[in-house]
């Protein structure tokens, strides 16, 4: 039976799956549910981020201490083991934060993020591991932590008013894939006997100030939510969907068709152009930045539905960034969880209530204004 979203917003401790106060067990990981239950959001704090361990790394059991066999159950009382790549979160400021979760079907986790503020720039980087090749969850992990070091070092200098920011930003783009691409190949080991070698989709989004500039390969997205004026999909997913889309076919029937998830960029080591396409938004007004792997869009695509799904999520466990992102998730999982599920938030502060685009293109932004 899928999940219920608890109305007090309990999670289980050991993953962080939405759990109702008379719950013996989570149904998302299945540790007994012996001890309080979390509360979404009730840390007034930002949590201190807590980088993965690379996947395979073992651990004791949860529920007892045992040991993990290697089917993933414990050898001493049963239970299915919960890796800490499974699921995390995490909230490097107060206005940033991120969740990133193995869903309900897929054994491991293959998705990954990794987040960073300092002063007014914010990084969120989301990579989704192809599943049907092995170790996409390695090179995701290895993707998404090169491109955020890229960015998080690479901070242009001047102001955010001149058009050579976004510009400056976009190059930061393109350098911080060719870095993700090359950790993939060093993470991962040599590939001359793999007939699938792993990759990963790759989506980064900066916010500079009111700027916001995204690069993106595959089908993970940046939305950009105002608190006023229209909600936009800022990326455009490389994928079998989007072909059908452009030739005319409606948006709710190429997304169901059955080569919608197929994608047609990527990274790692059959990938045979890994340069992004970006755009760069400037902002006027408040509103959220959201980076996402499929795993929450499949149930919730369109921007004004994940708008609407944003405000109502908001509107019940508060403005903390990681609380919503992980009441995102609990909502992805009660759909189904049938895929990896990442979710990362950045809050933007303005006086005006309009967005306002600056135009894109592979590898660098068009800022012609009368490109829009």
């Amino acid at each position: 039976m899928d999940h219920v979203v608890s109305p007090v917003g309990l999670v289980c401790p050991a993953c962080g799956t939405a759990v109702h106060g008379a719950d013996r067990f989570c149904e998302g990981c299945g540790a007994p549910l012996t001890g309080p239950a979390t509360a979404v959001g009730a840390a007034a704090e930002p949590v201190v981020p807590q980088e993965p361990p690379a996947a395979g790394t073992a651990a004791p059991c949860r529920s007892c201490g045992g040991v993990v066999a290697a089917d993933g159950y414990c050898e001493q009382c049963g239970a299915l083991a919960v890796s800490e790549r499974d699921h995390w979160a995490e909230r490097p400021a107060p206005h940033v934060g991120g969740v990133c979760d193995r869903g309900r079907r897929h054994a491991r986790n293959e998705d990954a993020m990794a987040l960073h503020a300092n002063g007014s720039v914010t990084v969120l980087v989301v990579c989704d591991g192809v599943s049907s090749a092995p170790d996409s969850d390695i090179a995701s992990l290895a993707a998404a932590r090169a491109a955020r070091d890229v960015l998080a070092a690479g901070t242009p200098s001047g102001g955010t008013a001149g058009a050579e920011r976004p510009a400056a930003w976009s190059a930061l783009l393109v350098e911080a894939a060719a870095a993700a691409d090359a950790a993939i190949r060093g993470a991962v080991g040599d590939m001359a006997a793999r007939q699938e070698p792993p990759s990963c989709t790759f989506v980064a989004a900066v916010v500079d100030g009111p700027l916001v500039v995204t690069g993106w390969l595959g089908d993970s997205r940046t939305y950009w939510l105002p608190d006023g004026g229209v909600p936009r999909q800022l990326s455009v997913d490389d994928s079998g969907a989007n072909e059908l889309i452009a030739r005319g076919v409606p948006r709710a029937r190429a997304e169901s068709a059955p080569t919608a998830h197929a994608i047609t960029r990527w990274l790692g080591p059959d990938a045979g152009d890994v340069v992004p396409t970006t755009t760069a938004t400037r902002t006027q007004g408040p509103g959220w930045v959201l980076v996402c792997s499929d795993g929450l869009w499949n149930y919730c695509s369109e921007a004004a539905d994940v708008e609407s799904l944003v405000r109502d999520v908001e509107a019940r466990v508060g403005p903390a960034p990681d609380a919503i992102a992980a009441e995102l998730v609990t909502w992805a999982n009660a759909q189904g969880g049938h895929d990896n599920i990442t979710v990362a938030l950045a809050r933007l502060t303005g006086d005006s209530l309009q967005a306002e685009p600056t135009g894109s293109a592979p590898g660098a932004p068009d800022l012609d204004p009368t490109d829009r």
